[in-house]
C-alpha cells in the first residue's frame, strides 16, 4: 500500500480508503449495501491488516447507521486511533424538519457533534460537505467549518460533489479571512467518466488540494460483470439503483479494452479500471466500497497492478473526452505560450 500526502498538508492518507456506504442498508440505502456489524467489522479489519489507514463515511449513509456500525467497529477491532485517518460528511437530509439538511451553522454544529457520538470518537480527521447548499450563505458555512477546526473537533476539513467555480469561492472566502481552507476534493472519476477533468483536476492541481475518488466502478458497472443490455449478476447493484449517471456506451467501449488487458495482466477488470486511476497523478486516494471480504481483496489487489505505456495510452484514447468549449479555445490560444521560449 503507497500513502500520499493529503493536497498541501502533512497528513499522509492510503492511496485505497476504505468507503462505508454498503453498511446499513435503512430506506434507500439498501439499495446500495446492508452489511451489518459483523459484516462491517470484517471489511474494517481487512481493510486495516492490508495497511488501509483511510476511513470515509457520512451522516446521510443509512442516517447514522454506517457511522455506528464503523465506530462499532473500530472500538470492537480496537484498532490505534493515531493510525487512523477518518472521515464523514455532513450536508443530506437527516429528517424532514425545516432545519434537518443543508450548511447552515446550526445544522453543521449539530451534525458534527451527532456524528463524534456515532463514531465513538472524541475529533473527525477530514469533515467533509457532502454538496452545495445554494441558500446559506458560504462565509457562513466557511466561518463554522472553521469554528470547528478552532475548537479541537476537525483537523482538516473538505468538499464533495461541488462545481470548481465553488470550490474557488471558499478558498477565497477562507484566504481573505485567514480561514481554515478545503484541503480536498471529493469527486466521481471513472475511466467511463472523466468529466472532473475539464475543470476540478485542473482547479486542484493549481490549489494544492487533495483529491478523493468515490464510485470508481461507476456503480459496479465497471466490473466487467454487466453486459451491454443492462443484465448483470443477481442482486447487484445496478440493477436495482442506476447510479452514478454514466454514458453506458462509452463506458462498454471502455470495457472492451480493459477485458483483454485484465487477461494479460491476470486480474479482474476492475481491478484495471481501479490501477488506471491509481495511476493518475492527481489522484490522492481512491475510495473503494464493497459487500463481501472478496471483493475488498480484489480492489485491494489492483494496487499491485502496474499499467504499461502502451496500456495507459490505449485506455486513454478509448475513453478521451469529447472537446468542449471554451477548453477547445483555451487549447488552441495557449499552445504557443505553452512551447518552449521563443529563440531567434
Amino acid at each position: 500500500m503507497k500513502y500520499n500526502l493529503l493536497g498541501q498538508t502533512g497528513l499522509y492518507v492510503s492511496e485505497l480508503c476504505l468507503g462505508t456506504m454498503t453498511f446499513g442498508g435503512i430506506g434507500f440505502w439498501e439499495n446500495i449495501g446492508k452489511l451489518q456489524q459483523d459484516d462491517a467489522t470484517a471489511l474494517v479489519k481487512t481493510a486495516f491488516d492490508a495497511g488501509i489507514n483511510f476511513i470515509d463515511t457520512a451522516n446521510v449513509y443509512s442516517f447514522g447507521e454506517s457511522e455506528k456500525l464503523t465506530g462499532a467497529a473500530l472500538k470492537k477491532l480496537g484498532l490505534p486511533r493515531d493510525e487512523l485517518v477518518i472521515a464523514t460528511k455532513a450536508t443530506g437530509i437527516m429528517n424532514e424538519l425545516p432545519n434537518g439538511r443543508g450548511h447552515s451553522r446550526y445544522h453543521l454544529m449539530n451534525e458534527l457533534d451527532a456524528s463524534l457520538k456515532r463514531l465513538q470518537i472524541d475529533h473527525i480527521d477530514l469533515y467533509q460537505l457532502h454538496g452545495f447548499d445554494p441558500l446559506t450563505p458560504l462565509e457562513e458555512t466557511m466561518s463554522t467549518l472553521n469554528d470547528m477546526v478552532r475548537s479541537g473537533k476537525v483537523r482538516y476539513i473538505g468538499l464533495c460533489n461541488m462545481s470548481a467555480w465553488q470550490i474557488m469561492k471558499g478558498l477565497a472566502i477562507s484566504e481573505k479571512r485567514g480561514w481554515s481552507r478545503f484541503e480536498s476534493v471529493q469527486s466521481y472519476y471513472t475511466i467511463a467518466g472523466r468529466d472532473i477533468e475539464r475543470e476540478i483536476i485542473p482547479l486542484v492541481q493549481d490549489q494544492k488540494l487533495g483529491t478523493m475518488i468515490w464510485s470508481p466502478l461507476a456503480g459496479g458497472l465497471l466490473s466487467g460483470k454487466y453486459t451491454a443490455d443492462g443484465k448483470g449478476p443477481e442482486g447487484a447493484r445496478r440493477i436495482k439503483f442506476d447510479f452514478p449517471v454514466v454514458d453506458k456506451e462509452r463506458a462498454f467501449k471502455c470495457i472492451d479494452v480493459m477485458r483483454p488487458i485484465a487477461e494479460v495482466h491476470g486480474v479482474s477488470v476492475a481491478q484495471i479500471a481501479l490501477a488506471w486511476l491509481l495511476h493518475q497523478s492527481a489522484v490522492s486516494t481512491v475510495i473503494v466500497g464493497a459487500k463481501t471480504v472478496a471483493q475488498l481483496h480484489d480492489n485491494i489487489a489492483s494496487t499491485k497492478v502496474t499499467l504499461t505505456d502502451l496500456e495507459l495510452s490505449t485506455l486513454n484514447n478509448v475513453s478521451l473526452l469529447p472537446e468542449e468549449y471554451p477548453g477547445w479555445m483555451l487549447s488552441r490560444q495557449g499552445e504557443y505560450r505553452a512551447k518552449a521560449p521563443f529563440k531567434e
